[in-house]
């Protein structure tokens, strides 16, 4: 090939070089590293897939973010659901009992099965077994209720009589407990040992904040889920008649009760007690396109109503904060239900690509930016290459064809 054709290709290449150089300047935060372009400004080397195993308070320090409030819980977390990151936490892996918090879990691995407007008779069998102390909804025996009824006395009033009755739906509560295992296990949460379907205090029976933040946000994901957890007041039953009644979430942060202010834009999730595992409180709210979920476990300050209040105060701090705080750790996005309709064409539709984990580490907005980017990159290049050869073209002399050869 001859000197000509050669220089083209050179001064292409130059200038594919060149605007290489400029995005990779100019490029989103997203490109820099999984915390964004602040990772150049002494953000700490640690992988943040290790800090949630480390003991005690994870926060990555940056400019302009402020350190997460101080509160009293054994275990705590805050994930920014919009991206998956987890922004702060403290001990998210310290097995703890989860109280009613668990029904989470019982919700995602039972709510697919029976539609909601299915009937179910309430047996004396389906009442039987459930333990002195237990919170009820109230169900009384040979009683017909709609499933939606039964969900209503399960999230609203955490009443084990309902979740019994939904156990023997589901074939048992030996089964259903197999089954609950086994949906906690392919969302990953390995902390998780399931001894009783309601939470209620059971020997061997832990949890922990990183797995409760994984049934909350695997729960947001199913729109009969997401409902429940947000209904403040139902009717019991809900068709009415002679023997219904009202009842009302005990969630006091969604709802407004016992002393505690509703949260701005809070849209569930489930709220425990019992004496051995103390409060539970995992918490969900939306302003704007963010979505933060708040997971606390057994607050030791002895404050009435510390629950809902340290959870308050972190709810408050990750959405002053998720703009550019760095992440701790990533909460893995939920898999579709292969139970669920359509679960197969949604993960058809949402493959985990490269940018998607990009988005997902990176600063709010990632995977628009990198699509623009790349856009515009690729753009600029086909430009550039265009210029050059038209600019080449013109100084050919007439009759000699690009690769120098007379016609």
């Amino acid at each position: 090939m001859s000197t000509a054709t050669w220089s083209p290709v050179r001064a292409l290449s130059a200038a594919a070089v060149c605007t290489a150089s400029l995005l990779a300047l100019c490029g989103p935060a997203v490109a820099d590293g999984p915390n964004g372009i602040d990772d150049l400004r002494g953000a700490p080397p640690t992988p943040a897939e290790n800090l949630l195993d480390e003991p005690g308070v994870q926060f990555l320090p940056r400019p302009g973010v402020p350190e997460p409030p101080r509160v009293s819980a054994l275990s705590w977390a805050v994930t920014d659901l919009t991206s998956h990151r987890i922004l702060a936490a403290k001990d998210v892996h310290r097995p703890l009992p989860p109280a009613s918090t668990l029904k989470t879990l019982f919700a995602l691995t039972v709510l697919p099965k029976f539609s909601q407007a299915a009937v179910r008779t309430v047996s004396s069998a389906d009442l039987a077994g459930i333990e002195a102390g237990s919170s009820l909804a109230g169900l009384k025996e040979d009683m017909p209720y709609r499933v939606a009824d039964l969900w209503h006395g399960v999230f609203l009033t955490s009443g084990s009589d309902a979740v019994h009755a939904l156990a023997a739906m589901n074939g048992g509560w030996g089964r259903t407990i197999d089954e609950m295992q086994a949906t906690a296990r392919r969302l990953g949460a390995r902390d998780t040992t399931v001894e009783s379907a309601d939470g209620f205090d059971t020997p061997g029976q832990t949890s922990s904040a990183y797995d409760l933040s994984l049934f909350g946000q695997a729960g947001l994901t199913n729109r009969d889920f997401a409902h429940f957890a947000a209904t403040k007041t139902a009717l019991l039953p809900e068709d009415g008649g002679p023997d219904a009644y009202g009842i009302q979430n005990t969630n006091r942060l969604l709802v407004g009760s016992h002393g505690v202010a509703p949260y701005d834009g809070l849209i569930g999730v489930k709220n425990g007690y019992t004496t051995h595992a103390g409060n539970t409180l995992v918490a969900a709210a939306r302003r704007g396109d963010r979505t933060l979920l708040v997971t606390v476990m057994n607050p030791r300050s002895g404050a009435e109503n510390a629950v809902y209040e340290e959870a308050r105060a972190l709810l408050d701090w990750g959405f002053d904060a998720a703009p550019r705080a760095a992440a701790v750790g990533l909460l893995p996005a939920p898999s579709p239900d292969p139970r669920a309709p359509g679960s197969e064409r949604a993960a058809q539709r949402a493959p985990r690509t490269t940018l998607h984990r990009a988005w997902a580490a990176g600063a709010d907005g990632g995977i628009d930016d990198l699509v623009v980017w790349t856009f515009c990159g690729t753009a600029v290049v086909a430009l550039a290459g265009l210029g050059t050869a038209l600019w080449w073209r013109r100084r050919q002399p007439a009759g000699q064809d690009d690769d120098g050869a007379t016609s």
